[in-house]
């Protein structure tokens, strides 16, 4: 059974699961290509580690597939609940690799090659972005998945509360405690990474 390529669009998340449940493998599909690179994405910039992220995707979507038959619709978003598991699975990461040297964590930098002319302008992204690695790096796991989930990936400040079961409150502060450890984190070396003041 597939689906027309013009109702992929238009399909929920939840239906889309719920299609999957009752046994269309097309909407799997719309399901995976559709969600994965979001979990990727996030698992990424959490972990560090393009591997341990790919690793943290495969096995939220894998999560997701099992409780298909039980997902109750109307409870949570599917995108919502898949942020939740990751940031849990990434969370876990983090707390069992304590004690390894930042540059065990980050590797080499692993920076996609930028095509863009500019060697100088591509060694000051590189090196903005290897520093703010490091400097969430350093933040508290709770902090540091708020504003992740805030300021890279997009959310709102309620689906965050969702996916880290807390109140908006508790996230909104969490973010602004974030924000505020980075930015002292990375003052020193505004002049170095080029950063004016209101960057």
């Amino acid at each position: 059974m597939t689906m027309p390529l013009d109702a992929e669009a238009e399909t929920s998340d939840e239906a889309l699961l719920a299609l999957y449940a009752s046994g269309n493998r097309a909407a799997a599909r719309v399901l995976t290509i559709r969600l994965t690179p979001r979990v990727l994405a996030q698992a990424l910039r959490m972990l560090g580690d393009r591997a341990e992220a790919e690793d943290v995707a495969q096995e939220a979507m894998l999560r997701l597939w099992k409780i298909a038959p039980e997902w109750r619709d109307g409870e949570a978003l599917v995108s919502t609940w898949l942020y939740r598991v990751a940031s849990n699975l990434c969370i876990d990461r983090l707390r069992r690799r304590r004690g390894v040297g930042l540059d065990e964590v980050f590797g080499d930098g692993g920076e996609p090659e930028d095509e863009r002319p500019g060697a100088d302008q591509r060694l000051l992204e590189r090196d903005r972005a290897a520093a703010l690695r490091a400097a969430l790096a350093e933040l508290p796991d709770r902090q540091r998945q708020a504003v992740v989930l805030r300021h890279l990936e997009g959310l709102s400040n309620p689906q965050i509360a969702a996916v880290m079961d807390i109140g908006v409150e508790a996230v909104e502060s969490l973010t602004a405690r974030g924000k505020r450890a980075l930015a002292s984190r990375l003052l020193g070396r505004r002049a170095e990474l080029g950063l004016s003041d209101d960057t």
